[in-house]
């Protein structure tokens, strides 16, 4: 009688930010994302897990272990039991350890009202979790006892999920004839005294949307883009207090969304940065300026052509057949020195704005507000992140420093513009 064959466990590669965001990885750093859902009632935890369980297969991208191979890593299922729901703890982000916790690199946890995902960036990029957590959210509110459809951008967990959404679509899009070069000047690095280890301090604020709206209109720019100018003017004025005799550019790598340009269904990473920039040497900037240098430099540079130039060129080095015979120790061991030499030297800071939170009407008087978080970031400096649900605009500064300046110029000057502010923060009084 034969023998059955073995079964060969599904695999696939790492896309092209995640060979990056696992090169990196080390015992001090991961690239850790937060989002958090506020909920109208306090959470159940017993129904939260059970909606993971349920939600989990729908999503195989999300249910996997990183390996290392010979030539790079990759993914594989995970057949672990979990994850499992924790309650919250005050420093959220912490680094993963590939060999630990069963291998999963997502994490859920719980406390009070909120309910909180953190992703690991190599599986995902933010449209990708928040697509996965507005599923979970659903299931979770009918494990309630509430009737939630699946309509809108909430998937249907009884559904196998489509290839779709597991492609590498920076691969499908590799296809400009133009490769653009990669140097970028030196910006001020924006660095402050880091706090003892991994102490993550976070500094939210509140505030209403549509007001925001409006005095960003006021300036003829979008809300990403005001809030930007916003960012870069507070740190302009953080480097000229310092009283440096040659002022850098002030710099922001805000991730762009690409499957608006690119129609992809992928639930993996699909974004590019572009770097809106102050150069304070050409002289000084009012505000109003700014806004505008912002303003143009966005609209300029998120186009079809020059994106899919910079997907090309990035893919360029993944298929170089002499760099794919090269170990992975190596080629990890190359790209994060490479990015700590170069990697964050064009930016002062990361802003990320994933835009509005939408869900079924169905759901919406069960979430009060939606949070996001950005990790630590490779050097100490503070990274700022916005999400907006209803007419609530949430905007975090998190990051292992322990100067505020920055953070609190910036909420002051929205305050200044007739933005009211609710700040709270984990910082120790």
């Amino acid at each position: 009688m034969a023998k059955p064959q073995r079964q060969k466990k599904a695999w696939y590669k790492l896309d092209n930010a995640a060979m990056m965001y696992s090169a990196i990885q080390s015992e001090n750093y991961s690239a850790i994302y937060r989002f958090s859902a506020v909920m109208t009632e306090l959470v159940d935890p017993e129904a939260l897990q059970r909606a993971i369980d349920k939600t989990m297969p729908r999503f195989p991208t999300f249910r996997v272990r990183i390996k290392r191979g010979v030539f790079w890593y990759y993914f594989e299922p995970n057949d672990a039991p979990g994850p499992f729901v924790k309650e919250d703890m005050k420093n959220p982000c912490q680094p993963v350890r590939f060999r630990e916790d069963d291998g999963w690199l997502i994490r859920f946890f719980y406390y009070g009202h909120r309910i909180s995902l953190e992703v690991f960036h190599a599986l995902a990029d933010g449209a990708g979790a928040l697509t996965f957590l507005r599923t979970l959210l659903a299931v979770y509110l009918r494990e309630r006892g509430h009737a939630i459809p699946n309509t809108g951008e909430v998937l249907d967990i009884t559904q196998p999920p489509p290839a779709e959404e597991g492609e590498d679509a920076y691969f499908r899009y590799a296809k400009s004839r133009v490769r653009r070069g990669m140097g970028e000047r030196k910006a001020y690095q924006n660095t402050g005294t880091p706090e003892p280890f991994y102490t993550l301090n976070v500094t939210m604020g509140l505030l209403p949307l549509d007001r925001l709206r409006e005095v960003a209109k006021g300036y003829g720019a979008s809300v990403t883009e005001y809030l930007s100018a916003v960012l870069i003017a507070s740190i302009l004025a953080r480097q000229r207090r310092e009283g440096r005799r040659r002022e850098l550019p002030v710099a922001l790598a805000v991730p762009i969304n690409l499957r608006p340009h690119f129609p992809s269904r992928t639930l993996r990473n699909f974004i590019l940065t572009v770097r809106p920039t102050i150069d304070p040497e050409l002289g000084d900037y009012s505000f109003p300026e700014i806004v505008a240098q912002v303003h143009h430099h966005m609209r300029l540079h998120i186009t079809r052509q020059e994106m899919q130039a910079v997907i090309t060129r990035n893919v360029a080095l993944q298929k170089n057949k002499l760099l794919q015979l090269v170990p992975a120790p190596l080629k990890n061991l190359s790209m994060a020195v490479s990015y700590r030499l170069v990697g964050c030297r064009p930016y002062s800071t990361t802003y990320t704005n994933p835009g509005a939170f939408s869900v079924p009407p169905e759901m919406a008087p069960y979430i009060q507000r939606m949070e996001v978080i950005l990790g630590q970031s490779y050097t100490p400096r503070a990274n700022c992140a916005s999400i907006s649900y209803g007419n609530t605009m949430e905007i975090t500064f998190a990051g292992t420093v322990k100067e505020t300046d920055v953070e609190r110029d910036f909420f002051r000057h929205l305050v200044q513009e007739g933005i009211p502010v609710k700040v709270i923060s984990n910082r120790e009084e």
